[in-house]
């Protein structure tokens, strides 16, 4: 019994995983506000090597529609500048000699609508990882041997009851980052 409770265990894990994943990819799917999660991932080419941007710099939200990014080191404020101009974020970035300011447009109707596909796009995938996980673990369970046929359809229920709750889990995702996005 208690190698079905590790392979649920497992299952249930990655299932975590997958709706952590989630989470985080919608932070970078931008709702009309500004956020430091947006530049998260630029790397900046920094004495020779890619450095992630809050490493070599200070990233702030002084308002609603800006993003300050204040660099450590001066003589890093053009690579700064360079590896978000590379990184297709859709900012033109201003450079005072001290800090560097991205304007967060407003988003049209039209770009609303993208991001929401991305959203959905993204939930999607997640699903897909979910009922991988599902499947892995009913294989698993198909491996075992020694243990009886109601235990197994038993662990196999509770699979399902797991990719159920986290399938719901993406779709409850995508309908709040949804109506985030359509806010105006």
């Amino acid at each position: 019994m208690e190698e079905l409770d590790l392979i649920i265990e497992s299952v249930q894990h990655d299932m975590q995983a997958a709706i952590k994943h989630l989470e985080h990819a919608f932070q970078k799917i931008r709702a009309g506000r500004a956020s430091t999660t947006m530049v998260q991932d630029v790397m900046v080419e920094y004495y020779g090597a890619p450095t992630p941007i809050n490493q070599v710099a200070n990233v702030s939200v002084p308002d609603a529609m800006t993003i300050a990014i204040q660099p450590w080191d001066r003589t890093a404020i053009g690579a700064i500048e360079k590896a978000i101009i590379n990184s297709n974020l859709g900012f033109a970035p201003s450079n005072n000699g001290e800090n560097i300011i991205l304007n967060v447009p407003p988003l049209t109707e039209e770009r609303r609508r993208d991001l929401a596909k991305q959203a959905k796009s993204e939930t999607e995938q997640t699903k897909i990882v979910v009922r991988n996980a599902r499947q892995e673990g009913i294989k698993e369970l198909k491996k075992l041997e020694g243990v009886s046929e109601d235990a197994i359809k038993g662990a196999e229920a509770e699979i399902q009851e797991l990719t159920d709750k986290y399938v719901k889990n993406c779709d409850e995702h995508l309908k709040t980052k949804e109506a985030e996005i359509m806010k105006v």
